[in-house]
């Protein structure tokens, strides 16, 4: 398998496109968890772990991808937007850059990267995430260190002003942390992150 830059590859860059173009909710227990503002949550049980799985499909109006994709991608930004960013940054560890990630709620330091495919002509934004262990963070006292993440995120035009999302999550953060309170965050959570992070592209100047 060919790793690329921050070690995903080249079938995950993939495998999140494809779900943009066609949701693959068959052959598992998907459940639909809320229909909001044009986009759809889906949740599945990891039954190893007693977590839920999320899957977020649909249409984001007057964000373009390429506003998107800069506004999830912007640190600085996102300590402004993000109702759940408690200490946000990257540093460069052994050539990769890395991201480390303190939040209210538990979160991983994390690996990530960004890729542009083309697909009849149109520019798709593909985002990939995964929580990672490296010795320039050490694990603080009293902050819990999530060993289970991974995120990916899929953005085309949807024709007009907008785009077409795709995002999948899952966090395990371990611990002694019940789980129905971690499903709870996260039901919570998710429709929140989105509906801030559109009001977040409403009100984004990029940096020159």
């Amino acid at each position: 398998m060919d790793l690329g830059a921050g070690g995903f590859s080249e079938e995950q860059f993939r495998e999140a496109f494809a779900e943009l173009q066609q949701p693959a909710l068959s052959g598992a227990d998907w459940e639909l968890l809320v229909e909001t503002f044009g986009i759809s949550i889906y949740r599945l049980l990891d039954q190893q772990t007693g977590l839920y799985e999320y899957k977020v499909f649909g249409f984001l109006e007057d964000c373009s991808p390429d506003l998107l994709a800069d506004v999830f991608m912007d640190l600085d930004y996102r300590k402004q937007w993000d109702q759940y960013v408690k200490e946000l940054y990257e540093k460069e560890c052994n050539g990769e850059a890395a991201v480390y990630w303190e939040v209210k709620y538990p979160f991983p330091m994390s690996n990530r990267d960004r890729r542009e495919l083309d697909h009849e002509g149109q520019k798709i934004h593909v985002i990939l995430a995964q929580s990672t262990s490296m010795p320039q963070f050490p694990e603080k006292s009293g902050v819990i260190r999530v060993k289970q993440y991974k995120q990916s995120l899929a953005i085309q035009s949807d024709g007009k002003r907008g785009s077409k999302v795709f995002m999948y999550y899952f966090d395990n953060p371990g611990g002694q942390i019940p789980s129905w309170l971690i499903n709870w965050a996260a039901k919570k959570g998710v429709p929140n992150f989105l509906k801030d992070m559109t009001k977040a592209c409403q009100n984004y100047h990029k940096k020159t």
